[in-house]
């Protein structure tokens, strides 16, 4: 009996062991990655516009806060966190944003000085409520592009590698739609002054037949000359003895 006990106490060690090392593991590495501190705000902040980008940036505070297709942005200790909400339920990202690559690092000076790459910049502070209602039809309509290049004076348009300016993503077409096929001209060739269709037979050459000689013309022609001869003589003769009638 306790042999049978000592078994069922081993069979179930090996079974649930594994899940148990698991599951402490996965518990270590939640707790190696720490959350940032939550940003106080005495009211939702307000946004600016990145020239030549989509990127909206929180210059009222010092950390460094950003709002990008619908997520809001934030680096900490070397880590970059992300929610949907600005001032709570931040989860880390485990690698750098990739639109982060188009903000300068001195954007705050920018900010200060309303220049931009040597140009004059009158941006434009938006109310959270308002970027929340309208962020995505913005992203879609190059709303800040056409606003007067996002506020900065003689800014040139920004260009892309296929010379259009444009900012959604580009549209490809579908595999599954069928290509329009066109006709495509064969090559024509010359043949006896006209212009014929490539692979066409070549005109047949139309030769005239001879009339067909009547019998008696080629009997006539096969006469021996003898023959023709007497036939004269006996005409001759027959002549005069008419006239001597």
């Amino acid at each position: 009996m306790k042999k049978l006990i000592f078994k069922v106490l081993f069979l179930t060690l090996v079974v649930f062991a594994p899940a148990l090392a698991m599951a402490g593991v996965s518990v270590n590495v939640n707790i190696d990655i720490p959350l940032p501190p939550p940003i106080i705000f005495p009211a939702p902040p307000e946004t600016v516009v990145m020239p030549e980008t989509d990127v909206y940036v929180v210059p009222d505070v010092q950390e460094e806060l950003f709002f990008y297709s619908g997520w809001w942005w934030r680096p900490w200790e070397g880590r970059w966190y992300r929610s949907h909400y600005y001032d709570r339920g931040w989860v880390y990202y485990q690698r750098v944003p990739f639109f982060y690559r188009n903000v300068p690092r001195g954007w705050r000076n920018d900010y200060r000085n309303h220049m931009w790459r040597g140009h004059r910049w009158d941006y434009q502070r938006i109310p959270h409520k308002e970027l929340q209602h309208n962020w995505q039809g913005w992203q879609k309509d190059r709303h800040w592009e056409k606003q007067n290049n996002w506020g900065v004076r003689g800014l040139p348009p920004k260009q892309h590698p296929s010379g259009v300016v444009k900012h959604e993503t580009p549209q490809y077409r579908d595999a599954r739609q069928p290509r329009e096929i066109r006709p495509q001209s064969r090559p024509q060739q010359h043949y006896q002054g006209e212009v014929r269709q490539h692979n066409a037979p070549p005109p047949r050459e139309v030769r005239s037949q001879p009339k067909p000689v009547q019998s008696r013309d080629i009997n006539a022609q096969r006469k021996p000359a003898g023959e023709a001869k007497v036939q004269n003589k006996h005409e001759g003769e027959t002549h005069e003895g008419q006239g001597r009638r």
